[in-house]
């Protein structure tokens, strides 16, 4: 417990210096009623020819199944369409989101998101609050540093051509050259990263967290990298362990269901800070 306040602290101490970037998963949105990635590609299989449970059944991994999706229907401009129509949200839902208000709330200077829905720009413009949002390297260039930036890691509805979505998309993303790559890693080097809403079991989030740990320890500054940290709804001590050694703190979210957890462990960053 004792470990668990002083990381808790820290962090906190972070936040209150604007030193503090907030990674988001999908997990933040889990209380919203969006449709489950299974549920949504299972849908996608009368498109190329397969049953829902069909098409599930070929592949356990999505990726693999948006990749057959691009090659059979030539793009994923469809696919697109069909996300931004289920991934409906109500301006009231989203007000409703003690998550989504509350992120506004601690006022990172920087938000990454994987997420390629705009709930995260909605909470912002629902609170009256000016941001960036970044989803090329034009739009860095054109940003206004005087305000929050919401960065599309991972692309955006709005722009298909940008989406990390099917297989080819994370193998291209594995080379870390991507102009948000070298930002995040730029902008990593001044400040913590707090990773909220992901499994630690993701891939994705395991080899961006190991590609950010080589790059500070191949710079010969290791000591002075920042503590990073990573919300985690339970305990595992394998899972703990292997962070740890890549300098990432575990921290363990009250038991209980994800979205309260998470929005829980938000609210106790509030109190602590002052916002």
């Amino acid at each position: 417990q004792g470990d668990a306040d002083t990381l808790l602290s820290g962090l906190v101490r972070a936040i209150g210096a604007r030193r503090v970037i907030l990674f988001v998963g999908s997990g933040i949105s889990a209380g919203l009623g969006l449709p489950t990635w299974e549920n949504f590609i299972g849908r996608l299989g009368p498109d190329v020819g397969f049953e829902p449970d069909e098409f599930l059944a070929l592949s356990s991994d999505f990726r693999s199944l948006a990749e057959f999706y691009r090659l059979e229907q030539g793009s994923l401009d469809d696919l697109c369409s069909r996300m931004a129509g289920d991934w409906q949200v109500s301006d009231e839902a989203l007000r409703a989101s003690q998550a989504h208000q509350l992120i506004v709330r601690l006022d990172f200077p920087l938000v990454y998101t994987t997420n390629y829905d705009h709930l995260l720009e909605r909470a912002y413009r629902l609170a009256g609050r000016s941001f960036n949002k970044l989803v090329n390297a034009k739009d860095i260039a054109c940003s206004d540093a005087s305000l929050p930036t919401i960065v599309k890691f991972h692309g955006d509805l709005a722009d298909p051509g940008s989406m990390v979505l099917a297989e080819t998309d994370y193998m291209r993303r594995l080379s870390f050259e991507h102009p948000l790559d070298m930002k995040l890693a730029a902008d990593a080097f001044g400040a913590a990263v707090l990773f909220i809403g992901y499994s630690v079991s993701d891939i994705n989030l395991r080899v961006l967290l190991y590609r950010l740990r080589g790059i500070w320890r191949d710079s010969g500054c290791e000591d002075a990298r920042p503590r990073s940290y990573v919300l985690m709804t339970k305990a595992n001590q394998v899972q703990e362990r292997v962070l740890d050694s890549w300098g990432v703190a575990p921290l363990i979210a009250a038991d209980g269901d994800e979205t309260q957890a998470v929005a829980a462990f938000l609210e106790r960053l509030c109190a602590r800070s002052g916002r």
